[in-house]
């Protein structure tokens, strides 16, 4: 998995690689009498043009996302596969679909990781080095949402203890911001004061992803960690294990 560059460079690989390793898992869970499995997607199944904030019940309802729609189609027929065993074999198999993650043990790679983590990487370096300005791909405008990687583990074994159905789950906070206030909310917990620019002839990617989370809500659960709290707890990571960086 990976942000915009890792997608639209590694198209074959991601959904090749994803596909391979969801069926053989899933697959030999059922063959083995795996009595329950949970099953983890991405909010970029979602169509491009989904009704905000995306339902669940949008699903295959128009088209993907073209930066993403490798990696889409591999997690979609994850899914699908855990539905299918439930309908032809009854087995007990659910799946969750988390908003865009951060935390703890993330990818830093310049290029090959999601964007919080490319922007803490980024302007921490830039804070080191001194410079006066770093320049952001796109103009900033799409919105998304972001949930820390310990929320959704809370969610997954909540889910795995009080949900059963073939329909997904939404993972996510129900909050949203712009690219370009994220950018700004990374540099303030980073530290750094410098200028940022935009480079528009870089893409945007799909304008607006946000989850309705209102199912999971309905079972009783809800978000703890706040972004920027959050933000401040992985750049912490990020200072106290240098080798996160080299990846």
């Amino acid at each position: 998995m990976g942000g915009i560059v890792a997608n639209q460079s590694a198209l074959a690989d991601l959904m090749y690689d994803n596909m391979i390793l969801e069926m053989n898992v899933i697959h030999a869970a059922w063959q083995n009498g795996c009595k329950k499995l949970e099953f983890l997607g991405s909010s970029c199944i979602y169509p491009r043009m989904a009704p905000q904030p995306m339902p669940e019940s949008c699903l295959l309802t128009s088209e993907l996302e073209k930066t993403n729609e490798a990696y889409a189609l591999a997690r979609i027929s994850g899914l699908k596969y855990c539905e299918f065993l439930n309908r032809q074999y009854g087995t007990d198999y659910i799946s969750v679909m988390p908003t865009n993650l951060y935390g703890p043990n993330d990818n830093y790679h310049p290029e090959h990781s999601h964007v919080l983590p490319a922007l803490i990487r980024r302007f921490h370096e830039a804070k080191v080095a001194g410079l006066s300005e770093v320049t952001c791909w796109g103009d900033g405008s799409p919105l998304r949402e972001f949930l820390y990687v310990d929320d959704l583990a809370n969610l997954c074994v909540f889910l795995m203890n009080n949900y059963s159905g073939n329909e997904t789950v939404n993972a996510g906070t129900g909050k949203e911001l712009t690219i370009k206030a994220l950018t700004e909310l990374v540099a303030k917990v980073v530290g750094y004061e410098g200028e940022i620019k935009w480079d528009t002839t870089r893409p945007n990617g799909t304008p607006r992803k946000l989850l309705d989370v209102s199912k999971a809500e309905k079972l009783g659960w809800k978000y703890k960690t706040e972004l920027e709290d959050g933000i401040r707890l992985s750049y912490e990571d990020f200072l106290n294990n240098p080798m996160r960086a080299e990846r």
